[in-house]
């Protein structure tokens, strides 16, 4: 059963950091590129950051780009993404996903939630 959990979300400040981490189980972690998406409140999902399975390539939307950086261990099958100068609007839900297929055309063809592989998300609030 492929499981993603999600932690290191939180309440911040305009400016502040958090760090968010994904642990996977269930399938060969280092065989996938993989996602972070986020979903505000009454919104639809939105893709964030994705990273090719051997880390080496990283892709960003141009709302985070400069702000966020995703990484990963596959040794520890884990997934991360560091966020800094963050903003009120980025404010969501947030989650990772594995990737449909590999390679840059695909960077942004996550996997839908209706796949169930999505796990429970963790929640970023930016506020004063």
């Amino acid at each position: 059963e492929v499981q993603l959990v999600e932690s290191g979300g939180g309440m911040v400040q305009p400016g502040g950091s958090l760090r968010l981490s994904c642990v996977a189980s269930g399938f060969t972690f280092r065989t996938y590129d993989m996602s972070w998406v986020r979903q505000a409140p009454g919104k639809g999902p939105e893709w964030v950051s994705a990273i090719s399975a051997a880390g080496y390539t990283t892709y960003y939307s141009d709302f985070v780009k400069g702000r966020f950086t995703i990484s990963r261990d596959n040794a520890k099958s884990t997934l991360y993404l560091q966020m800094n100068s963050l903003k009120p609007e980025d404010t969501a839900l947030y989650y990772c996903a594995r990737n449909m297929a590999r390679g840059p055309s695909s960077s942004r063809d996550y996997e839908p939630r209706s796949a169930g592989s999505w796990g429970q998300g963790t929640q970023v609030t930016v506020s004063s």
